[in-house]
């Protein structure tokens, strides 16, 4: 499966999958795309990068796992935002993870939500 060219792999497999598991969560506005975009951030430079954008709570709360290059093994970013506004802080994402395949990718999307304590209550 994730032999798959990089943006089949994400829209007939990513993206269902993060859809099933967030729902598992309570999470089912959940608003998913996938599209090559400029960086979310102000002062990034404009040129362009695959992002799987994700948003919910009537676009309240939103992420965006960036790709460097059009592939899962390659360098990955994330970013968020809460209340409507534009993210700020661009962090790494999955750095330490030698060969990426399809639950290692939901698992830390998911880890990563729950960092912000958007998925589970403390």
């Amino acid at each position: 499966m994730e032999d798959k060219p990089f943006e089949e792999f994400i829209t007939q497999h990513y993206l269902p999958g993060l859809t099933e598991t967030l729902g598992k969560v309570g999470i089912h506005d959940l608003d998913l795309k996938f599209e090559q975009a400029k960086l979310p951030i102000a002062g990034l430079g404009d040129s362009e990068c695959w992002q799987v954008i994700g948003r919910w709570q009537n676009g309240q709360r939103q992420f965006h796992v960036i790709f460097a290059k059009d592939s899962i093994q390659g360098p990955k970013y994330f970013c968020y935002a809460d209340n409507g506004a534009q993210p700020s802080t661009l962090e790494s994402f999955m750095i330490d993870e030698r060969k990426v395949n399809l639950d290692l990718l939901l698992l830390y999307t998911v880890q990563r939500l729950n960092g912000q304590k958007w998925l589970v209550r403390n």
